[in-house]
This record gives structure tokens, C-alpha cells and sequence, in this order.
């Protein structure tokens, strides 16, 4: 980019770039490197690179500030694009400085939705699943409806990192809505399991709730989930994590390639429908 805004703005405005590049990359693999040998606790060491690459930061900053005016002059079709392109992304850079002092220099703990983890994705949510053994993902959550015959029948990407409680209302309400009815059986996860989830499913219609509870079980919950459609209903249920290791392996939803917000939506609601139209293709091929 800095190349290009030269060749923009002319030989006279070369003294304004200076490619740290080189510089911010041996801070950040001495950062890394301190943080393996660290014990959680930032060491004096890690704080030091961290400090010399915010200052190196900050001067591509005001680099990139000062080259933008000299660009604003220049009517070439070239140059208003990095204009456009120095608008969209010193901001989103100025946040990201503005979230590692308040977290590394000032002690602060800075609620997810207010960081950047990507300045090329900006809408990258941090995805924690509460796990020891899973680390922390950067992405978005997706939410499938399945009915009957594996075929997928609705898809939601989920804004930030809700619970999954809160999605079982959503997905019998939209069932509801496509097939006219409401599921004779619904199933889910141990997370979406709450008393008022339950309650909810039978005042809808729904004359088998699937929901295993989490924790401790009375006399009488062990006999519930003991029942034979329970138990048969957990066992088709279980069937999802194979077609969601299928939709990330064969139809592109272990890594999104396409760029922006709705690149995002675009890309998995492809792949859904590529599934869907092999399902329904393997039914009626059968």
C-alpha cells in the first residue's frame, strides 16, 4: 500500500514512508516468545515489546495520517482508492492500540465486544466455549435446525458469543413458521436444557422434549431421561456432530475465504445448500 500511495502522491512526498514491517514482526515473535516461557502473568520482558510496538504502531499512524492529506490533493483514480482504503483502516487500527494499553499497560479487562481481532474482518467475534481442553476461536457462531432425514432446515449466524439457551425459542418458532406445525419431537444439547425451554416446547405443541439436563439428577429426572424415546431421541440427535464435521470438512465451513460480514453469509449459506441439494438428491436417487 505504501508503494502504491508513493507512486500516487509523487518523489516529493517520499520522506513521508517508512516501512516498519520488518520491526513490528521481530516484536511480535519476542512477544510470543515471552508469553510461551511466561507463567499467565505478563512479564517485564513482554511489556517492553509490547510498549516498542505500540510506539512502532502509533508512527505508522501518523505516517499513514500524513500521507492520506498529501493523497486528498491528487485527483488520479488510484489515489482516492487509498484514500478510501486509509479511511476504513487507521480507525480500526487507533482502536486496536487504544485496547492493548487498556489491557497490557493498564490492567484492564476489555469486554469482547469492544476488540478488534481482525483488522481484514472487523466483525470477527471472540468465541470462548468455556472448555479447558478448546482454546479460544475467532469467528462466528452458527446455529443449524435439522429435521428429519438430516436435511438442514434453517441457519443462523449468531452477533457476539450468546448462550446457547437462548436459540431453542428461535428455532421452534421458525419450524413453526416454514412447515405450518410444530415438530412432533425437538432435541438439542445439554447447554440449551432450561425449565422454561421445556415448558415452552409443550405449550407449542411439541409431544416429545428432548432436552438433557446438566448436573445433578433427582429420582425422578434419571426415570424421565431413562424412557425409551428419550433415550432413541438422544441417539438420533447425536447424529449432528457427524454432519457438522461433514459441513466443515466437504462444504467449506471450517474456514470462510470470502471477505466481509455478508461474504460471511454468503459463504455458509452456500455450503448449506450444497448439502441440502445432495441430501435431497441421495433421497430421491434412492
Amino acid at each position: 500500500m505504501l508503494q502504491a500511495a508513493g507512486r500516487a502522491v509523487g518523489q516529493e512526498a517520499q520522506q513521508l514512508f517508512r516501512n516498519s514491517r520488518r520491526r513490528a514482526q521481530v516484536l511480535t515473535r519476542a512477544i510470543k516468545e515471552a508469553a510461551r516461557k511466561g507463567t499467565g502473568e505478563l512479564s517485564e520482558q513482554c511489556r517492553r515489546a509490547y510498549r516498542q510496538l505500540v510506539q512502532v504502531t502509533q508512527r505508522s499512524v501518523r505516517q499513514a495520517r500524513a500521507v492520506q492529506q498529501q493523497l486528498v490533493t491528487v485527483a488520479s483514480a488510484a489515489a482516492q482508492r487509498l484514500v478510501t482504503t486509509l479511511e476504513c483502516f487507521v480507525p480500526l487500527v487507533e482502536q486496536v492500540i487504544d485496547q492493548t494499553v487498556r489491557r497490557v499497560f493498564q490492567g484492564q479487562s476489555v469486554p469482547a465486544a469492544e476488540k478488534i481481532v481482525s483488522l481484514f474482518e472487523p466483525h470477527a467475534d471472540v468465541i470462548c466455549r468455556g472448555k479447558e481442553h478448546r482454546p479460544t476461536e475467532f469467528g462466528h457462531k452458527i446455529w443449524l435446525d435439522e429435521v428429519d432425514g438430516g436435511l438442514i432446515s434453517n441457519y443462523r449466524v449468531l452477533a457476539g458469543n450468546p448462550k446457547d439457551e437462548k436459540q431453542w425459542g428461535p428455532s421452534l418458532a421458525r419450524h413453526q413458521e416454514l412447515f405450518g406445525h410444530p415438530p412432533q419431537q425437538a432435541s438439542a444439547d445439554r447447554g440449551v436444557y432450561s425449565p422454561a425451554n421445556e415448558d415452552l416446547a409443550h405449550s407449542m405443541g411439541v409431544k416429545r422434549v428432548i432436552l438433557p439436563k446438566p448436573g445433578y439428577h433427582s429420582e425422578e429426572r434419571k426415570q424421565h431421561e431413562r424412557q425409551r424415546w428419550f433415550r432413541r431421541g438422544r441417539r438420533y440427535h447425536q447424529g449432528i456432530e457427524g454432519r457438522i464435521s461433514l459441513l466443515k470438512r466437504r462444504y467449506g465451513l471450517n474456514r470462510c475465504r470470502d471477505h466481509g460480514a455478508d461474504g460471511f453469509e454468503r459463504a455458509v449459506g452456500w455450503g448449506l445448500l450444497a448439502y441440502d441439494l445432495l441430501v435431497i438428491g441421495t433421497a430421491l436417487a434412492g
